[in-house]
């Protein structure tokens, strides 16, 4: 039985996929969100050096999507200390879901978006069991 989930295939992501593109998506993303009324003063409060914070992501995202292995880090902690509420995840989604849009295949930018709403649901249900607080996924495809 075949899905359009990418998550499914223990495969890479998708073939169109490679360490360029993501570099280039995380770059894009990450020029966009540094200056969004929303989320750039989260961004301008926590990351104090933007080279070493776009070169994590981007090893992150060639772990999630390549198989990398090149990322090695904690992505969850450091978001816990962060006031963190779900508009933010939203601008966050809505920002990176655009920018995979523009610059990736239509298959490419699926496989993207489909970890990106679950890396926001996953960092969003922790936060709120931080908080005290039972949270449902919201971004699931």
């Amino acid at each position: 039985m075949s899905s359009d989930n990418p998550l499914t295939d223990p495969n890479v992501a998708h073939p169109d996929i490679d360490e360029a593109l993501i570099a280039r998506l995380v770059r894009t993303f990450y020029d966009r969100a540094r200056t969004d009324d929303l989320i750039g003063p989260i961004f301008a409060g926590a990351v104090h050096d933007w080279d070493e914070h776009i070169a994590n992501i981007t090893a992150f995202w060639s772990s999630v999507t390549l198989r990398s292995g090149r990322y090695n880090g904690r992505p969850m902690r450091p978001h816990l200390t962060l006031p963190l509420e779900n508009e933010h995840f939203d601008r966050w989604l809505a920002l990176f879901e655009a920018t995979a849009k523009e610059l990736c295949s239509p298959g490419a930018a699926n496989a993207f978006i489909i970890r990106a709403r679950r890396i926001a649901d996953s960092f969003e249900m922790a936060i709120g069991t931080q908080r005290g607080e039972i949270r449902r996924p919201r971004h699931r495809m």
